[in-house]
C-alpha cells in the first residue's frame, strides 16, 4: 500500500483532489482544562537520558498486533523531551534543503498501476469534505508548511508538532541533529517510564483525578471532536503533564515514526503513541503498548516523530 492507495488500516477511502466544501479542521483552546499551563514552553532542542537495562513492555493484548508482555533489553539512550516541531523541521530545512517526501511529485514507475496524470505532490488531510462530513482526503499540495493543503500555513505554529512526515524525512532529520529513530522497544520503554504493564502511559485509569492527560479524541469519532481535553485538533508541545521520566506527549497529538518495521511485509514500518484522533469507540491505540502499521512512504495530518540519541549519558565514558 502507498500514500496514493489509502486502505483500512488508516481509515482512508479516496484518492484525488481537494473537494470544493473543504474546510480546515481547526481548535478551541476557550475551555482548555487546568492541567494545560505551559503549551509551547519548551521549544528549544532538549533530550532526556533513558537509563539501560531489561524493561518489560507490552500489555495484554487488545488488537491482534500486539505481542503482550515480554522483556527486552536496551542500553541507554537520550530522547527527545517532546515531538519535533515545525520551528525545529524548519531550521534543518533552512540548513540543508531538503524537501519532504509530500512535496515531491511521486514517480510514475513506482506507481505502475495508476494514471500518471493523479500523481501529484501532496498527503493526506484530516478535515470536513463536502458531502462526506470529517474524514480523509488527499490534498494535493498539502505538507508540513501547508498543513491542510494550498492557502494554509503553520506561521504562529512555532511549537506545534510538524506534520505530514514519512519516514524517510524523519530519518533524514535525525540524522542532520546528531541522532536517529527510536526502535519500538525504545519508544515504549520511555513512554512508559516505569509503568510496566500499565494500560496507558501514566496508569490504568484513562484520566486520574479526572485530568485529561493526552490530547485524543472526544466524542463519536468522527462526528464530532468536543474539545473537553482543551484541543480539537493539533495542540502545541507540552500541554499536558509530562511522565516520570519528563517526556511530554507520547501519548496523542501526533503519532510517532519508529525505526523498526511492523512486520515481514517489507513496505510497512511502525508509528507508535495514537494522534489527537484516537477514540475509545474507535480507536484505542495512544495506549504505549498498541502498535500501527504505516507504509514508510506515507504522510499524513497526524503523523510526525522524535529522534534519539546514542551518546554517552551521565557517568559514561
Amino acid at each position: 500500500m502507498k500514500r496514493w492507495a489509502f486502505g483500512a488500516a488508516a481509515g482512508m477511502i479516496a484518492v484525488g483532489g481537494l473537494t470544493a466544501g473543504y474546510r480546515m479542521y481547526g481548535r478551541d483552546t476557550a475551555s482548555a482544562p487546568a492541567i494545560i499551563r505551559h503549551c509551547g514552553a519548551a521549544t528549544a532542542d532538549q533530550r532526556i537520558w533513558v537509563a539501560g537495562g531489561r524493561y518489560q513492555i507490552g500489555a495484554a493484548p487488545r488488537y491482534r498486533e500486539e505481542t503482550g508482555p515480554q522483556m527486552v533489553e536496551t542500553s541507554g539512550f537520550w530522547i527527545d523531551r517532546h515531538e519535533v516541531t515545525n520551528a525545529q523541521f524548519a531550521r534543518f530545512v533552512a540548513a540543508t534543503g531538503y524537501r519532504t517526501i509530500a512535496e515531491q511529485t511521486p514517480d510514475p514507475a513506482a506507481y505502475p498501476d495508476l494514471d500518471p496524470a493523479a500523481l501529484v505532490a501532496g498527503s493526506a488531510v484530516f478535515g470536513v469534505s463536502a458531502g462526506q462530513g470529517y474524514w480523509w482526503s488527499f490534498v494535493p499540495g498539502a505538507s508540513w508548511q501547508a498543513p491542510y493543503g494550498p492557502g494554509s500555513s503553520i506561521e504562529g505554529q512555532d511549537d506545534y508538532p510538524v506534520v505530514h512526515i514519512a519516514y524517510a524525512d524523519a530519518a533524514a532529520y535525525a540524522g542532520w541533529a546528531g541522532g536517529e529513530l527510536p526502535t519500538e522497544a525504545e519508544w515504549e520503554i520511555a513512554a512508559r517510564a516505569g509503568q510496566a504493564g500499565a494500560e496507558f502511559e501514566w496508569g490504568d485509569e484513562f484520566r486520574p483525578g479526572g485530568q485529561w492527560r493526552a490530547n485524543s479524541w472526544q466524542g463519536p469519532f468522527p462526528a464530532i471532536d468536543t474539545g473537553d481535553d482543551g484541543f480539537a485538533g493539533l495542540a502545541p508541545i507540552g500541554c499536558y503533564e509530562a511522565n516520570e521520566l519528563g517526556l511530554v506527549d507520547m501519548t496523542g497529538n501526533v503519532w510517532e515514526w519508529t525505526a523498526s518495521p511492523f512486520s515481514a511485509d517489507p513496505a510497512t514500518g511502525t508509528i507508535r503513541g495514537g494522534s489527537y484522533l484516537c477514540a475509545p469507540n474507535f480507536c484505542a491505540r495512544f495506549r504505549p503498548a498498541a502498535r500501527q502499521a504505516q507504509e514508510w512512504d506515507f504522510s499524513a495530518s497526524h503523523i510526525g516523530f522524535r529522534t534519539i540519541s546514542r551518546d554517552p549519558g551521565p557517568g559514561e565514558p
